[in-house]
Parts: structure tokens; sequence; C-alpha cells
């Protein structure tokens, strides 16, 4: 199995954080391709940054996916490695090949571990757009907190470093005070952290990284079948222009394997 990981935000010392994790978290057997976007931000906080990176991304996975299943640089399945997954959901309907972003990854591992889960994020003015994240996978109700660091950062790959007690007194906190019973440790600058504080605060302590590795190699393990109607069926074919050259034949290969599929009456396994 090959899983492509992507790092949407600019640092390649993030990437480098989300790299390590990641290895650590795949199992036997489990090919990482890891990739830093061509351009955007240092660190996605806004809706507005992540509306860049989710271009960049889309960049990327198109690259691996436009020659279809098979190819040199075929991939089986994506992880989107950047809390408030930048593209997502829309990314589903671009490739054939599961697209499993990370904060989908860690709420679903957090529902599954208990029923009140806090995010522990590293500014505050990421936690409007974590919330709206939240909702959108209908488990605001299910939210106990969002707590962040309201303190400048020093630089987005030291955050661990330079914040390891506040993120500590923040996730006792949440706890607590709040009533969570899993802490989700918010951001690709965090990766790792959680094999750090785990046993430290009395919960269950959920990485995005670690969480995205190992739901997309149960996804593509389960092996359920494509998306040919629904909301994430491919795009319908249409004229367009401007569009980079991988992007352009990630779209055609995937409106023409859409068009093939249902010429024959019957989805095909990836």
């Amino acid at each position: 199995m090959k899983i492509l990981v992507i790092n949407p935000n600019i640092s390649d010392d993030v990437t480098a954080l989300i790299e390590a994790e990641a290895l650590r978290s795949a199992s036997p057997g489990t090919e990482l391709a890891v990739r830093t976007a061509g351009y955007g931000v240092e660190y996605i906080e806004t809706r507005f940054e992540s509306l860049i990176a989710a271009g960049a991304v889309a960049e990327i996975v198109a690259e691996y996916t436009r020659d279809g299943p098979g190819s040199d640089n075929s991939v089986d399945g994506v992880v989107v490695a950047a809390f408030g997954d930048p593209g997502m959901p829309a990314l589903k309907e671009l490739t054939d090949v599961p697209v499993i972003g990370i904060t989908e990854a860690a709420l679903c591992a957090a529902a599954l571990q208990g029923h009140r889960f806090s995010i522990i994020a590293i500014s505050d003015r990421i936690k409007p757009w974590y919330q709206d994240c939240v909702e959108r996978f209908g488990l605001g109700g299910r939210l106990a907190s969002i707590r962040s660091i309201n303190e400048a950062l020093h630089g987005i790959a030291s955050v661990q470093q330079d914040f390891k007690a506040t993120l500590l007194a923040l996730s006792h906190q949440a706890v607590n005070e709040d009533g969570a019973d899993v802490v989700i440790l918010a951001g690709a600058p965090l990766a790792g952290l959680a094999r750090e504080l785990r046993g430290a605060i009395g919960v269950p302590v959920v990485d995005g990284i670690s969480a995205g590795i190992r739901m997309a190699e149960a996804v593509v393990g389960l092996d359920s079948g494509l998306h040919r109607a629904g909301a994430f069926a491919p795009p319908p074919a249409k004229a367009r222009r401007g569009l980079s050259a991988n992007l352009d034949a990630a779209l055609t290969a995937a409106q023409n394997a859409a068009t093939h599929d249902a010429g024959h009456g019957a989805t095909q396994p990836a």
C-alpha cells in the first residue's frame, strides 16, 4: 500500500514533523510519499489561507492520480495533513482513491474513544475555523471545548518545544474544567507530541497525523467501491481553461472513468 501525505503549508520543517510521525504510525508494508505544498503560507490559521492551500493540495493529488491505478507514481490513498482539512471534502471528487483529512480522522478517533472531546490549538485566531470544521462533521454537540495558545509563536516548527508546558496545561483544563473524555492535539506542528503526553493527562490523546495514516490504511483496506453517484461523484465534463496540465489530466481521467463505468452498468474496484 502506498499513501500520499501532503503538508498543505509551505514549511519544510513541519513536513519533517509530519513525516516522522507518519513513519512511526504506518503499518509494516505501507509506503509513504510525503510532499509539501508548492505555494501558500507558512502555517494555516484562517478560512482564506485554507482556500489557498486547497489549490496547492489539489495540484499534488492530481500529480499522483492523473495516470490512474498502476502507473509509476500512483498511490492507494491520500492524507491531507493539516488540521481543518484544506480542500476537503471536495478532493474526494477528484480521484478514485480514498482522500482522508487529519481533522476527520482525529474526530472519528476521538468519537470512538469518548463521548466529549476537546481540541488543543496553536492560536486563538484558528479557533473559529476549527469550530466550523467540527460542525461540518455533525459533531458540534460532542465538542467540549477548543483551547488554544494565546501567545505569539516564535517559530512554527518549534511550537512543541516552546509551549509544551502550556499545551499540557490546556489539556488538563479541557479535562478538568470542560469535561473532555478525549483530547485532540490539533495541527501538523504538534505531530508526535501526543506520544509524549499520553498518560500525563488522564484521558486518551489523539494525534491527527497518526489518526490520518491509520484511517487511510483502514479505508483503503475496506475496498468499499468508488464514487460514481451521489455528492462525491466526479464533476461533470464541461468547458474549462487555465488549469495546470496535471489538474486537467486528473479531472479528465476521473470523468472518463465514471463514464466508462456507467456505460458498463457497474462500478469497478479501485
